[in-house]
């Protein structure tokens, strides 16, 4: 059995609520409820925080025992270098997920200190964007 973590950073705790014409209507947690049946040979695991040292702490915490991590670490995306280290610290492959796609948003979300030490980078897909990470990490 295959085991994946799911980690999401800032204001990722209101989807559902949140700018729903860019983030949708569905909350998280209804998402995560349907992997189990779509995926019944992988344990999921599921971590969300608004602080960045608890997502630093939660990659360190599961990076070496986890078959995969996927990872949205919100506006971190955009300016902590710590995030991109302990990812670079990390044994885990890293999926680095956004549920819009930030190519066609603001200039400053087109840059990302994480892009360049994740296995890879899927954005664009609404919550369909994490189907597609758990999908590259279970055919890996």
């Amino acid at each position: 059995m295959k085991s994946i973590v799911i980690i999401n950073g800032p204001n990722l705790n209101l989807l559902g609520k949140r700018e729903p014409n860019i983030y949708g209507n569905q909350s998280f947690d209804d998402y995560l409820s349907s992997l189990p049946t779509l995926y019944p040979n992988v344990h999921f695991e599921y971590f969300q925080s608004n602080h960045e040292g608890d997502l630093i702490d939660k990659l360190h915490a599961v990076g070496f025992s986890v078959d995969g991590i996927i990872l949205n670490a919100g506006a971190y995306t955009h300016t902590s270098i710590a995030l991109a280290d302990a990812i670079k610290a990390i044994s885990s492959p890293v999926v680095e997920v956004h549920i819009s796609n930030v190519h066609a948003r603001e200039n400053f979300r087109r840059q990302s200190f994480l892009s360049p030490v994740c296995k890879g980078v899927i954005c664009g897909f609404g919550l369909h964007s994490y189907t597609l990470a758990i999908a590259a990490l279970i055919n890996e």
